[in-house]
């Protein structure tokens, strides 16, 4: 006999699909970022221990280091946390010591919720 297949809400989407979905969110975010004048230098940048880094661009003289989230069913803002922040900004200190950048510097907030873009720039400011 076969095992029955499972339906309903207690499915959980694979992994491969939350990744195609991110990075459908993250294609969007960058449409958005380079149709306003954005220069995109860099995607999913993988800072060893740290995390990775979404979007890495610059704009007039500054590095814009942009987080991006999205989701249906939950508000995608749920997901970012101090220590989620926290942990980006090691990311992007790690990007910027490799680079030797010494330019200003800040994290952005991208939120994709059914294809309207959300821009939320230097989320650090409060922190």
């Amino acid at each position: 006999m076969s095992s029955p297949k499972q339906h309903g809400s207690n499915h959980l989407p694979s992994l491969s699909t939350s990744r195609s979905k991110g990075s459908a969110a993250e294609d969007e975010a960058v449409a958005w970022l380079e149709s306003r004048g954005f220069e995109i230098v860099e995607r999913n940048f993988i800072a060893k221990r740290f995390g990775e880094i979404d979007i890495i661009t610059r704009q007039a003289g500054v590095w814009r280091f942009v987080e991006v989230k999205s989701g249906q069913g939950f508000e995608p803002l749920q997901n970012m946390t101090r220590a989620k922040i926290g942990k980006l900004l090691r990311s992007v200190e790690f990007y910027l010591k490799v680079h030797h950048i010494t330019a200003p510097f800040c994290l952005d907030l991208i939120v994709v919720r059914d294809g309207e873009i959300d821009y939320l720039p230097n989320i650090t400011f409060d922190l």
